[in-house]
């Protein structure tokens, strides 16, 4: 039998209502039980919510994963195993396995297992560990990724998580040790270091952008602003695009964008620059580019700084749109979590009003189908994205 956390009456609401986090003010009293042991939730009358993992230092005291209403005696090996390999098999029904060998198989509250992130790269599986819960159980994750014939699996969690303790390094737990991986997406290789990348190495949440850069690139002048690695760089000279031009303020960032531009054969018509990219924007000519795409990293870490990152997203959008040329298309994005669709619209209505341009929202834009989002979490629907067209 699991421990027990009760609620306190009238905040069952949004248990009821299949959200994963309970919230610490929610509970009855403080609960002093080990980090990351699995526990027993259940409403101020003992009605049984269901089970997740405990942390007793964070504001959410507990992130559900099974909101079943009677009594679980053992989650073993095979209930988490199930939830990789159903997670498994919905990629396989939403991608093509024949030209893409990259993509999230695990998207934490998305596939009902809070804390964890799952991305695969060919036959090598990286994963973050988010929560004490999931470091708990890690070989129970390893043996259910074997068994899905992962030759490698490294651990590579974002930065070091004190309210959560996690504590593993990184590190492969399975397989022969590699810090650089070539995958293949929609028939595009890319190289992915998956050690000093970002995130897991590659943003996969990105795949269907990138493919509709690719469908319009064709003869038109590219700017990737905030370039990282390239993808979209690439894509748009796959497109037949007429010049593409990648900037990004890391070395390591404009090198990897080299190599992956020179690994496809696109190098004619590609210019990679390493620059502030603020700067650039201010200082790039007016009416060059025909095609301009913003994904900079998250400007807002937390909600202390919306305000402060709301003015960075409007800048970048407002220099975007002043220079781009007549009837052209802007690509934006924003990937903090803070920054909800409705905010983000916003700001970039407020850009759009600055530079006194008539533009129209030809698509909203969001992470990829391998990155589903639980109906009843909407949290999970980070990647906000709009494609503009500007006159």
């Amino acid at each position: 039998m699991y421990k027990i956390l009760k609620l306190k009456k009238g905040r069952e609401k949004s248990v009821m209502n299949k959200h994963p986090w309970i919230f610490s003010g929610a509970l009855q009293e403080k609960y002093h039980y080990t980090n990351g042991e699995i526990v027993e939730l259940q409403t101020f009358d003992n009605t049984i919510a269901g089970y997740g993992f405990f942390s007793p230092k964070s504001q959410i005291s507990c992130r559900m994963f099974d909101f079943a209403d009677k009594p679980v005696e053992l989650f073993d090996y095979n209930y988490f195993k199930k939830k990789i390999t159903n997670a498994y098999y919905l990629r396989k029904k939403l991608i093509n396995f024949e030209n893409t060998n990259c993509f999230r198989l695990i998207h934490a509250e998305g596939d009902f297992f809070p804390g964890l992130i799952i991305d695969i790269y060919n036959d090598t599986a990286v994963i973050q560990v988010l929560i004490k819960g999931v470091e708990l159980i890690i070989d129970f994750i390893k043996q259910s990724l074997i068994e899905l014939d992962i030759k490698r699996i490294c651990i590579k969690n974002p930065e070091s998580n004190d309210i959560e303790n996690v504590s593993i390094p990184f590190s492969f737990i399975y397989g022969e040790e590699t810090d650089e991986i070539t995958v293949l997406e929609n028939n595009i290789q890319c190289h992915v270091n998956l050690r000093s990348g970002q995130k897991t190495g590659f943003f996969l949440d990105q795949r269907d952008n990138r493919q509709l850069v690719r469908e319009l690139a064709k003869d038109k002048s590219v700017l990737n602003a905030f370039s990282y690695t390239g993808g979209f760089s690439v894509y748009a000279a796959k497109g037949n695009a007429k010049e593409v031009v990648s900037v990004d303020i890391s070395k390591d960032a404009t090198e990897m964008t080299t190599k992956n531009i020179l690994l496809n054969s696109e190098e004619k018509n590609s210019f990679v620059i390493k620059a502030d990219c603020f700067n650039y924007l201010r200082e790039m000519p007016e009416n060059h580019f025909d095609v301009i795409i913003l994904d900079p990293p998250a400007f807002v870490k937390s909600a202390k700084n919306i305000q402060a990152g709301a003015r960075g997203y409007k800048e970048i959008n407002l220099q975007a749109m002043k220079k781009i040329c007549k009837n052209g298309l802007l690509f934006t994005f924003s990937c903090s979590q803070h920054i909800t669709p409705d905010l983000f619209q916003k700001i970039v209505f407020g850009a759009a009003a600055d530079s006194g341009r008539n533009i129209r929202i030809i698509r909203h834009l969001s992470q990829g189908m391998d990155h589903p989002i639980n109906i009843y979490h909407p949290e999970g629907e980070y990647l906000k994205g709009l494609l503009l067209y500007v006159e």
